[in-house]
């Protein structure tokens, strides 16, 4: 009863794919406790890498298809990957779970049916949610500074639906920076000057550091508030950016915080974690969607799997349409998917987090 996850596993300063693992291991290790699937039939992990490399991800997908006890892949952190997949988890009808890349276009891909699965946050949401964030903050006026990937145009299409026909906030300008750019302050000041008060950033961990420690250079008064969406959180950004970070106004979007799960809650998941990778606090958990994401995904995936009674990847996709109630760690859900509705997560899971001193990601009140 194999699971697999397709991850970003060896890349530098990355740890999104661990924090997916982790939270797939701690799940199974409950499920398998608790008597497995199908009447005490284990479930096991594989992992395969990609580096962040849509072609190792394709290969690492058609290999993973021909497993004859495979149910299901998990994808990671890198949308522009999973997107690439997608013809293939198509043509070899591969059930594909997603707990952290979200652009639009990895659930909404015309697919019918429909093998992707998603509990995460998605772009669709995520920027209308920063853009009224910012204008609730009285900042009215922001600048785009967006990645140059199909992850940063599924960010500007989202930005530019949600503001039609709205008079606030404005965008005075969009920005794009490339992979691997060693300076953004170019692309920072031109949004500046173009009158904004605010920057949304779409970014990962590595650009988003460089951007922090050259706003926090500038004089206090040219450093805008950044708010920023989460691919910052799925490397060491806190490690890279250094203390610049704590001289600039930082937030990041969340779809969950271990600090917000109430402890009864989270004490059973944390027991199993600590026991197998020293996770004993929300303190701990690195990378928390990723991990949280992944446990309730993999637990669901264990009801499909009991409701479709067999390991059969069509049966067990219908079946992920049927599953619910769920009382998961994140929170309860009535139905997590339906044929119609394949998002677990919706509006109401949004929240705003910024970094303390220690690095640890905390709920901004």
């Amino acid at each position: 009863m194999i699971l697999a996850l397709d991850g970003e596993f060896g890349l530098a300063n990355s740890t999104s794919a661990e924090a997916i693992e982790r939270g797939i291991l701690t799940a199974i290790d409950d499920i398998n406790r608790q008597g497995g699937v199908l009447g005490g039939r284990p479930l096991t992990l594989i992992t395969r890498e990609h580096r962040s490399i849509s072609a190792r991800g394709i290969k690492n997908i058609r290999e993973l298809a021909t497993i004859p006890d495979l149910i299901a892949v998990f994808g990671g952190r890198f949308s522009p990957v999973v997107i690439e997949e997608l013809p293939v988890l198509q043509q070899t009808r591969t059930l594909f779970l997603a707990p952290w890349s979200t652009a639009d276009g990895i659930v909404d891909n015309g697919m019918k049916p429909n093998y992707i699965f998603r509990l995460s946050l998605r772009d669709g949401l995520a920027m209308p949610f920063l853009l009224t964030r910012a204008a609730d903050r009285g900042l009215t006026r922001v600048g785009l500074l967006l990645t140059n990937t199909a992850w940063g145009r599924s960010n500007l299409e989202a930005a530019n639906r949600h503001l039609a026909g709205r008079d606030s906030p404005s965008v005075v300008g969009t920005a794009w920076y490339n992979w691997r750019d060693r300076t953004l302050i170019e692309k920072y000041e031109e949004l500046e000057a173009a009158g904004a008060q605010a920057i949304l950033l779409v970014a990962n961990d590595d650009e988003a550091a460089v951007l922090v420690r050259e706003v926090a250079a500038l004089p206090p008064a040219r450093r805008l508030p950044i708010l920023s969406h989460w691919g910052v959180t799925g490397g060491d950004f806190v490690g890279q950016a250094g203390p610049a970070l704590q001289e600039v106004d930082f937030t990041v979007i969340q779809t969950v915080s271990p600090f917000r799960i109430p402890p009864e809650r989270l004490a059973p998941v944390l027991e199993t974690a600590g026991r197998l990778f020293g996770i004993h606090r929300p303190e701990d958990i690195v990378s928390p969607v990723g991990f949280l994401h992944a446990y309730d995904l993999t637990r669901i995936l264990a009801l499909a799997i009991d409701r479709a009674g067999t390991t059969d990847r069509a049966a067990v996709r219908d079946a992920l349409e049927q599953v619910g109630p769920y009382r998961g760690v994140i929170r309860d859900f009535d139905r997590p998917f339906t044929p119609g509705r394949h998002e677990a997560l919706g509006p109401q899971d949004l929240l705003m987090a910024r970094f303390r001193p220690d690095g640890v990601l905390v709920p901004v009140e």
